[in-house]
Protein backbone atom coordinates (compact mmCIF):
# COMPACT_ATOMS: atom_id res chain seq x y z
CA UNK A 1 0.00 0.00 0.00
CA UNK A 2 1.70 3.14 -0.98
CA UNK A 3 2.42 6.09 1.57
CA UNK A 4 0.73 9.22 0.25
CA UNK A 5 2.85 12.37 -0.18
CA UNK A 6 2.00 15.15 2.24
CA UNK A 7 2.23 18.64 0.88
CA UNK A 8 4.27 20.80 3.72
CA UNK A 9 4.48 24.22 3.65
CA UNK A 10 7.94 24.02 1.77
CA UNK A 11 6.55 21.98 -1.07
CA UNK A 12 3.50 24.37 -1.42
CA UNK A 13 6.08 26.91 -2.24
CA UNK A 14 8.29 24.83 -4.34
CA UNK A 15 5.10 23.62 -5.97
CA UNK A 16 4.18 27.07 -6.99
CA UNK A 17 7.57 28.43 -8.10
CA UNK A 18 8.05 25.20 -10.19
CA UNK A 19 4.44 26.24 -11.92
CA UNK A 20 5.57 29.36 -12.84
CA UNK A 21 8.81 28.97 -13.97
CA UNK A 22 8.97 28.60 -17.66
CA UNK A 23 8.92 24.84 -19.50
CA UNK A 24 12.58 24.02 -20.00
CA UNK A 25 13.69 25.38 -16.58
CA UNK A 26 10.62 23.10 -15.21
CA UNK A 27 11.73 20.39 -17.27
CA UNK A 28 15.50 20.09 -15.69
CA UNK A 29 14.27 20.46 -11.99
CA UNK A 30 12.27 17.63 -11.61
CA UNK A 31 14.56 14.82 -12.53
CA UNK A 32 14.66 13.00 -9.28
CA UNK A 33 13.22 9.96 -8.31
CA UNK A 34 12.67 8.23 -5.32
CA UNK A 35 13.07 3.88 -5.83
CA UNK A 36 12.60 1.02 -3.60
CA UNK A 37 14.77 -2.05 -4.03
CA UNK A 38 13.47 -5.51 -2.79
CA UNK A 39 16.27 -7.18 -0.72
CA UNK A 40 16.72 -10.68 -0.27
CA UNK A 41 15.53 -12.63 2.75
CA UNK A 42 18.91 -13.40 4.03
CA UNK A 43 19.29 -9.08 5.13
CA UNK A 44 17.01 -10.22 7.99
CA UNK A 45 20.28 -12.48 9.29
CA UNK A 46 22.28 -8.28 9.76
CA UNK A 47 22.08 -7.46 13.17
CA UNK A 48 21.45 -3.47 11.60
CA UNK A 49 18.62 -4.70 9.57
CA UNK A 50 16.44 -6.04 12.54
CA UNK A 51 17.58 -3.06 14.69
CA UNK A 52 16.11 -0.59 12.33
CA UNK A 53 12.95 -2.92 11.97
CA UNK A 54 11.03 -3.57 15.70
CA UNK A 55 8.13 -3.90 14.08
CA UNK A 56 8.59 -5.73 10.91
CA UNK A 57 5.51 -8.13 9.98
CA UNK A 58 7.04 -11.68 9.40
CA UNK A 59 5.94 -12.39 5.92
CA UNK A 60 5.54 -8.73 4.69
CA UNK A 61 9.04 -7.91 2.18
CA UNK A 62 12.69 -6.32 2.88
CA UNK A 63 13.23 -2.69 1.12
CA UNK A 64 15.46 -0.47 0.45
CA UNK A 65 14.29 3.34 -0.24
CA UNK A 66 16.41 5.38 -2.11
CA UNK A 67 16.46 8.72 -4.09
CA UNK A 68 18.37 9.15 -7.61
CA UNK A 69 18.93 12.30 -9.45
CA UNK A 70 19.27 9.28 -12.69
CA UNK A 71 16.80 6.69 -13.92
CA UNK A 72 16.32 4.25 -11.02
CA UNK A 73 17.29 1.25 -13.17
CA UNK A 74 20.76 2.75 -13.82
CA UNK A 75 21.13 3.41 -9.61
CA UNK A 76 19.86 0.01 -9.24
CA UNK A 77 23.01 -1.40 -11.97
CA UNK A 78 25.46 1.34 -9.81
CA UNK A 79 24.46 -0.10 -6.35
CA UNK A 80 25.31 -3.95 -7.57
CA UNK A 81 28.47 -2.54 -9.20
CA UNK A 82 29.18 -1.45 -6.02
CA UNK A 83 29.74 2.09 -7.57
CA UNK A 84 28.56 4.50 -4.52
CA UNK A 85 26.54 1.59 -3.86
CA UNK A 86 24.45 1.09 0.05
CA UNK A 87 26.26 -2.67 1.38
CA UNK A 88 22.40 -3.79 1.93
CA UNK A 89 21.78 -3.29 -1.73
CA UNK A 90 24.78 -4.25 -3.49
CA UNK A 91 24.85 -7.38 -0.70
CA UNK A 92 20.72 -8.07 -1.23
CA UNK A 93 19.41 -6.35 -3.76
CA UNK A 94 17.02 -8.70 -5.76
CA UNK A 95 15.36 -6.13 -8.19
CA UNK A 96 13.47 -2.81 -8.14
CA UNK A 97 9.93 -2.77 -7.49
CA UNK A 98 8.48 -0.01 -9.78
CA UNK A 99 5.02 -0.27 -8.32
CA UNK A 100 5.49 0.95 -4.73
CA UNK A 101 7.13 4.26 -6.23
CA UNK A 102 6.52 5.14 -10.04
CA UNK A 103 3.31 7.32 -9.26
CA UNK A 104 5.61 9.67 -7.64
CA UNK A 105 8.58 10.30 -10.14
CA UNK A 106 9.96 12.84 -11.35
CA UNK A 107 10.07 15.60 -9.09
CA UNK A 108 12.35 17.95 -7.70
CA UNK A 109 15.33 17.14 -5.39
CA UNK A 110 13.24 18.93 -2.41
CA UNK A 111 10.20 16.84 -2.64
CA UNK A 112 12.21 13.40 -3.37
CA UNK A 113 14.55 14.06 -0.38
CA UNK A 114 11.21 14.20 1.47
CA UNK A 115 9.58 11.20 -0.36
CA UNK A 116 12.53 9.22 0.70
CA UNK A 117 11.57 9.31 4.13
CA UNK A 118 7.86 9.42 3.80
CA UNK A 119 7.92 6.35 1.72
CA UNK A 120 10.34 4.69 4.40
CA UNK A 121 7.81 5.61 6.79
CA UNK A 122 4.81 4.30 5.14
CA UNK A 123 6.16 0.86 4.32
CA UNK A 124 7.40 0.57 7.44
CA UNK A 125 4.05 1.34 8.77
CA UNK A 126 2.59 -1.27 6.85
CA UNK A 127 4.94 -4.19 8.22
CA UNK A 128 7.92 -4.07 5.60
CA UNK A 129 11.16 -4.30 6.74
CA UNK A 130 13.15 -0.94 5.51
CA UNK A 131 16.57 0.20 5.10
CA UNK A 132 16.55 4.11 4.13
CA UNK A 133 20.11 5.26 4.31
Amino acid sequence: MPHRHRMTARNQHAAKAIRTMPPSRRARRHHYSVYVVELSDAVWNEARFRRANPDYMHGMPFVYVGMTGIDPDVRFDKHKAGIQSNRFVREFGLQLLPQLYEMYNPMPYDGARDMEVELAIGLREAGYGVWQA
